[in-house]
């Protein structure tokens, strides 16, 4: 069920809701969480059919925040709310709301969102994309107890992974690191297999891509040895290799869908490892809404040495076939130990 309203407030949307349950013969809520997605007219299908997929694992509330641009200087003054109330099929295993706001109530967005907040219930904020660099510090962020984003949406990725790291704040995440949570699990399940001690490592994947830089510097950081970041043609993530006095450890994804991993005196062997969709990445997000700590970690690892592990420019860039190497993120000096599985 759909219910269009036009010039209204955020009583007549609850109001709305109420009447819709009813309608449909389901009046009692039983719903986990609240997200609210900020976003633009452009983004806004592809972003709500993600959290309706989502919400088939996380039941919500879902409140759409449409903020759109005013084109003459008398429509920027006169403040408009129009809503799109979802209930039932249309709105997955929750219920939806579209707000598209327009004139002065752009700058006062939360003031509209906040009444149409569950009650006693977690609040997750996402920007598909066009996130501020301080999200806890926006006036829609600050409502929420997780805050996601994707930085590899943004025009200059990795720029933007040091903007995260001098603004981070415990519940800010990124989808970028969710990407690589296969990635992560493999290599440490690898690494508690066979007792070996990792002198340098080596990432492989796409220029400008965060993910790869993101997993470059939880390397480093937990294992406290060189990481050297390599490029490819992609898709995505590539390959990793961990250097060892007994052989390399090798996890290689060329295809973007199964990956072989090799292993020191060990047969090959093929693993699922596929590159995931939004709704899949979302819905693992919203399994947990505690502060990150390892997220944290990594991404304020390397901010001092994202600018030397730009990508290089055309000009320089290698032949065909041949991968390029960007300059390696180093740790302080500390002596190398046994890499576990944390």
């Amino acid at each position: 069920m759909k219910i269009d309203l036009t010039e209204t407030n955020s009583s007549k949307i609850n109001a709305a809701m109420v009447q819709a349950r009813r309608d449909i013969g389901t009046p009692a809520v039983g719903m986990v969480l609240t997200l609210v997605i900020v976003t633009d007219e452009e983004n806004a299908y592809d972003a709500l059919k993600s959290a309706n997929d989502a919400s088939h694992e996380h039941p919500s509330r879902i409140v759409v925040v449409i903020k759109r641009a005013s084109r003459s200087p008398r429509s920027r003054r006169d403040a408009r709310l129009d809503a799109e109330v979802r209930v039932g099929a249309d709105a997955g295993s929750g219920e939806t709301v579209v707000l598209r706001l327009h004139g002065e109530l752009v700058d006062h967005a939360q003031s509209v969102v906040l009444p149409l907040l569950l009650p006693d219930a977690p609040v997750v904020v996402w920007w598909p994309d066009g996130a501020p660099t301080d999200l806890a510090g926006d006036p829609l962020g600050a409502l929420g107890q997780r805050r996601i984003t994707d930085t590899y949406s943004c025009e200059d990725p990795v720029g933007t992974l040091g903007s995260r790291a001098g603004a981070y704040a415990p519940g800010d995440t990124d989808l970028s690191w969710t990407r690589i949570t296969p990635w992560r699990s493999m290599l440490a399940a690898a690494l508690d297999q066979q007792a070996l001690t990792v002198v340098s490592a080596t990432v492989e994947g796409e220029g400008d891509n965060p993910s790869c830089e993101l997993l470059a510097m939880w390397l480093a950081d937990r294992l406290q040895v060189p990481v050297r970041r390599t490029l490819s043609a992609g898709p995505g993530l590539t390959a990793v290799r961990l250097a060892t006095k007994d052989g390399d450890i090798v996890l290689n994804r060329a295809d973007g869908g199964l990956a072989t991993l090799c292993m020191p005196g060990q047969p090959d062997r093929n693993v699922a490892l596929k590159r995931r969709d939004t709704a899949e990445l979302l819905a693992e997000e919203l399994r947990r809404l505690d502060p990150d700590n390892t997220y944290e970690a990594s991404l304020k690892y390397g901010v001092s040495q994202l600018a030397a592990a730009s990508p290089k420019p055309e000009a320089d860039a290698p032949a065909e076939g041949a991968p390029a190497e960007k300059p390696a993120a180093k740790p302080a000096a500390k002596p190398a130990k046994k890499a576990t599985a944390k």
